[in-house]
């Protein structure tokens, strides 16, 4: 059977008002966390107005709950080469040399210039950088703020950089629906929904001369994810819609320790952080026995698919909902000065990491994959740029290393702003572009999606259990809805499963963080990749690209 069999046919365009006003600046950046503030504030010093559109408020996304770091060769006995071997080595074969070789060789400089913005990294009592491991690293590289709140201080150094530049505007509790495109099929704009703006359901245009995607991650297809609920894939699937190509989406990283809570009814599980394994916590069975001893050199600071997977065997083979993560011989003082934000929520919840084992279980984390893009951040849609979780640049393959994350989204906006001052053509209008159907799924799918995708596309897969999530998901698409944003969302859920369930149909091996038990070892044939669209009568279509 074809892997796109069964799978729903999809919207090329949202079903909404027509826009009911209209405002026009130099670019637009869509999304509010590391990479969307970033490429903002480097925007502005090529001299463009910038309009900063996010879903709720400037501080909700993703960036701020990272906890452990950001990655970077700041250690003068490291070497780029050997973040770069890490990088790769956790990517299993799929990561682009080029797209490494730029994280690793700009990543230094442009954690200097978060600094310079304002972000305060913990020191140790010398002033140098204070400097951590985390899993798949062969070397101290990490830095950290707050001892495991360097996302929150991230986001409040640029959010207080981009409050203070009066050109750049921001759009809060605005949600991204379409991309509008010129008579030549560039970019000048997106459709979007704002509320209290304009006509009485709020949508409106922000017309631009590039349109930047760093719309994060898409973690809430599935039940239990450390996403937070805006994470809805809302860039990737307006990029799908549009004609653009979305690669490696069926690469999903579970990290393998979210915090498992009694009765937990959140969607959202809190994250316990890589570092304190790092620091030398241990995951443990029922009976106290490390699991992770003997099936990897680096045993818990292995990479997080192998992690994730030891993990998920260990749950097979019991039936229990968790394992258990040991840090009660790192003592208390110490846990309380370096990782005080899962102190706090543990604590919050009952359970005291000093004296008591944290329960803990794989959810999903990060999208390894998403709109495929070059080395400048430029989409196959000219004047579309994504970057961040949104963007697929080549320098995660199957696996993302710890900590690059962050990295990725500083040095990649770098290079879309530069991209984009180089080159950036006059203001064009837009074309009522012909796409058709439009349409919305009810609101009430979301939960659905979720389960679904939890079942027959999470940590294991297999050829029975994806095909369940295809004919599952064409059956959710049936129910339609009249517009509104949580059909919006739920229709953007709808469209980013649809997509990996695609790819993890087509790609029939085991690699990274795409684990099916019907094909357990990875395959030469499989080392390239899957390049997911949607056609003009809204069927997914799909190309393979063989590595270079």
């Amino acid at each position: 059977m074809s892997p796109l069999a069964d799978l729903p046919a999809l919207p090329r365009r949202l079903a909404a008002a027509e826009p009911g006003w209209t405002e026009t600046t130099d670019v637009v950046v869509v999304g509010s966390g590391v990479a969307g503030l970033t490429a903002a504030l480097h925007l502005r010093e090529q001299g463009l107005h910038v309009t900063v559109v996010t879903k709720v408020n400037i501080d909700d996304g993703s960036t701020r709950w990272a906890q452990g770091g950001i990655a970077g060769v700041l250690d003068p006995l490291d070497t780029p080469q050997a973040h770069a071997y890490d990088t790769e080595i956790a990517g299993v074969g799929l990561c682009d040399p080029e797209a490494v070789k730029v994280l690793v060789e700009e990543g230094p400089a442009r954690i200097r210039e978060l600094i310079r913005r304002g972000a305060e990294f913990d020191r140790n009592p010398d002033g140098s950088l204070m400097l951590t491991r985390e899993g798949g690293h062969r070397a101290d590289r990490i830095v950290h703020a707050g001892g495991d709140a360097t996302g929150a201080e991230v986001q409040r150094a640029l959010h207080a950089a981009v409050r203070r530049d009066p050109w750049i505007r921001l759009v809060e509790h605005a949600l991204v629906l379409d991309l509008l495109r010129a008579t030549d099929g560039r970019a000048c704009g997106i459709t979007l929904h704002v509320l209290g703006e304009g006509s009485e359901d709020g949508v409106g245009a922000v017309l631009a001369r590039a349109v930047v995607l760093a719309t994060g991650g898409m973690g809430q297809i599935y039940a239990s994810t450390t996403n937070p609920s805006v994470s809805t894939g809302d860039g990737v699937a307006l990029a799908l819609r549009a004609g653009a190509a979305v690669t490696d989406v069926e690469f999903v990283q579970f990290h393998p320790t979210s915090f498992v809570t009694a009765g937990e009814t959140a969607v959202q599980r809190p994250l316990i952080s890589e570092a304190l394994r790092g620091e030398g916590a241990h995951l443990v069975d029922e009976n106290g026995v490390r699991f992770m001893v003997g099936q990897h050199e680096l045993a818990e600071l292995a990479p997080r698919d192998v992690v994730a997977k030891g993990i998920h065997r260990v749950l097979r083979a019991t039936g229990a909902d968790h394992v258990y993560l040991d840090a009660r011989h790192l003592g208390q003082e110490f846990l309380e000065q370096r990782f005080p934000t899962i102190m706090a929520s543990t604590r919050g919840a009952g359970i005291d990491p000093a004296t008591e084992l944290i329960p803990v279980a794989p959810a999903a984390h990060y999208a390894s994959g998403g709109v495929r893009t070059d080395l400048h951040g430029r989409s196959t849609i000219p004047g579309l740029y994504a970057c961040g979780e949104v963007a697929c640049t080549g320098v995660h393959g199957a696996n993302r290393l710890a900590s690059n994350s962050l990295l990725e989204g500083l040095v990649f906006a770098k290079r879309i702003a530069d991209d984009i001052g180089r080159d950036l053509p006059a203001q064009a209008d837009p074309v009522r572009m012909n796409l058709t159907p439009a349409w919305v799924a009810d609101a009430g799918i979301r939960a659905d999606v979720q389960r679904t995708m939890t079942r027959g596309a999470g940590v294991l897969r297999s050829a029975d259990s994806l095909a369940g999530a295809a004919k599952e998901l064409s059956r959710l698409a049936e129910s339609r809805s009249t517009p509104n944003t949580a059909a919006w969302e739920a229709t953007n859920l709808l469209t980013v499963a649809t997509a990996l369930v695609a790819s993890a149909r087509s790609r029939r091996e085991t690699r990274g963080c795409h684990w099916r038990e019907d094909y357990p070892t990875a395959a030469d044939e499989w080392r390239g990749h899957l390049l997911d669209a949607i056609g003009a009568d809204g069927a997914m279509t799909q190309t393979f690209q063989e590595m270079s």
